[in-house]
Order: structure tokens, then sequence, then C-alpha cells
């Protein structure tokens, strides 16, 4: 962070600036005449003598101690240095900038479902963002006890309370239990506003708060794929048909027009397999989806897709439709 050396000349340096620093003290607690105060960008530096605040310091640059920093110290402006009175006092370098950390859920987090004993677990990643908003507060709860302040630190407190923050946010604001990631702005926006009534205790302000990933478990993911799955098998029917029209419309010629509805037939032939193997045997034969059952015949041939016309047989490839 920010260099601070009472005998600057000997090139002494403390810890290299670290991006993850989020505070830290001075080691020192003599300052002697000669020394100079080095800020960086985005830093600040706070002097306290006897646990108060002095000064703070926000300007990037290098500062003289006697000419630059004393003058303007609130109660130590009349403090006068000597080779051997040194000025006992604390120096705090805060990182202004804004912080961005991952986070996921520490354990599944199970969600109250209809019809599922012990509810639905599901995990969740996502970013979040946040910043030193009150300097005093971030020094009273915690630069008294530590010698630094990391953003590992910060981590610790919000994996702590985010799993019941996120299910709280989900009961609230999810709609649907089976398609969460559809409401994650709104999850997201819920999430921050709790985290940052939990931050703003500790002098941080939380920025932003995204959910990039909900993942649920393998055996609902399954059944959500077998479920799209049969929902566009049924929508193929009408899907051709559409396309068939569009295709006749657009073409010039009666040549282009008849391979259009020739490559139509071969997908509605395709579709007509795909039906075939999802209804299987047993539904042709209680009349759902084969349709004898009921006296009615398929409306085209799952064989070759050809139009049926009601007739038992297939007219183009003799297909028994019975």
């Amino acid at each position: 962070m920010g260099l601070f050396n009472s005998q600057f000349s000997s090139a002494v340096e403390w810890e290299e600036y670290r991006s993850d620093v989020i505070f830290w003290k001075w080691p020192g607690t003599e300052i002697k005449k000669g020394s100079k105060l080095i800020l960086r960008a985005g830093q600040d530096a706070i002097f306290m003598y006897n646990g108060v605040i002095e000064g703070v310091f926000t300007d990037e640059g290098t500062f003289d101690i006697e000419s630059d920093i004393i003058p303007f110290l609130t109660t130590l402006r009349s403090f006068r240095f000597g080779f051997n009175t040194p000025l006992r006092a604390e120096v705090l370098f805060i990182n202004t900038k804004e912080f961005t950390q991952k986070w996921g859920t520490r354990n599944p987090i199970a969600l109250p479902v209809a019809g599922l004993p012990g509810g639905m677990p599901i995990r969740s990643f996502g970013t979040y963002s946040y910043r030193v908003s009150n300097a005093q507060t971030l020094i009273d709860k915690i630069a008294g006890i530590k010698q630094q302040f990391t953003t590992e630190d910060v981590s610790e407190r919000v994996v702590s309370v985010l799993d019941s923050l996120l299910m709280r946010a989900i009961s609230t604001q999810g709609k649907d239990m089976f398609n969460l990631q559809a409401n994650a702005p709104e999850i997201g926006a819920a999430v921050k506003e709790d985290l940052d009534m939990q931050l703003v205790k500790i002098g941080l302000t939380v920025t932003d708060f995204q959910i990039q990933s909900v993942s649920y478990p393998e055996k609902i993911a399954e059944m959500q794929e077998k479920a799209a799955a049969a929902s566009m098998v049924s929508d193929t029917d009408h899907y051709t048909r559409v396309q068939m029209a569009e295709s006749m419309g657009k073409q010039g010629t009666a040549g282009d027009a008849a391979s259009s509805m020739a490559g139509m037939a071969m997908g509605m032939a395709m579709a007509g397999q795909m039906a075939s193997q999802m209804t299987g045997p047993a539904a042709g034969q209680n009349g759902t989806a084969g349709g004898a059952g009921n006296g009615t015949y398929p409306k085209f041939c799952p064989n070759c897709g050809q139009p049926t016309n009601g007739s038992r047989f297939c007219p183009n490839c003799g297909q028994k439709l019975a």
C-alpha cells in the first residue's frame, strides 16, 4: 500500500501494494522528522492520535510530515519536531476502489416445493461488488482488532449469511421454482439490498450483486430436458405446415414449389417417425395416438409422411394404419 518510513533515505519499503487489501495499519508508531507519506491512486491515509482521527489525506503523491501533514492535523498543528522527540501516532491506509468477488452457495439450498418432501435442493453462483463507504465505521469495528483487513475477510462474512439471504429472496421474488434463471435479476436485486444491510455495519456498501447460474439436481434437470423434447415433438406437425406454407409463398416456379413440397414431406415423415417412437404401439391400440380404437386413422402416414385421407392403408407406401 502507501509507504510511510521514518528513515526514508534507507529506501526500506513496506509490503508491496496488494489488490486484495482493504485497509492496513502502518506497523510503526513513532514518526520522526524527515518522514514522508506516499499515497497511490485509490488510497486514503488516516492519521490517528490517542484513538481519535486527526486527519484524512486522499490526494495521491508524496508529502513531507513537517510541511505538508502536521499543519492539517486537528490537535497537532502546534507540534514541533525535534530529532529526539518523535510523534507517536497511528496511520491507516484505506483502499477506496471497488472490489469484485465471486460467490457460490456453501451448501445446496432446499427450496419449498409442493410435492417434494424436504424441498428442492439447488446451487447457485455469481459475483458481487462493494467498496468502503464509511472509514470511521470500518476503523471502529475492524481496525481495533486487526492489523489489516482483506477481501478474504469480507468473503467469510458474506458466505456466512448468503445462503439464508438467497433462500429468502428466491421465496419472495422467484415466480417459477423450476425456472429461477429467468428471475435472476429480481432475485439478485433483493439479495443485494439485504447483503448491503449486513456489510454497512462494518463500513462497506454493496454496489452490485449478480446471479450467473442456478443449477438443479441431476434428476430434475433430466426431467426438464424430457419435457422440453416432448413439447418440441408435439409442435413438429404445426411447425412443418407453417414452413411449407411460407416456402410455397416464396417460390417463383412450379418446379421450385414441387421441390419444396418434397422437402416438407420428408420433414413430415421424420416427424411421424418421432411421434411413433414417443407414443409406442400401445398408444395406437387404445386410440390415444394410433386412432384405430376410436375408428379414426392418422392424417399422415408415420412411415413416409404421405396424407392418408382417412384410409386404412397408406396410398403411397402401403403401410397399414389400423
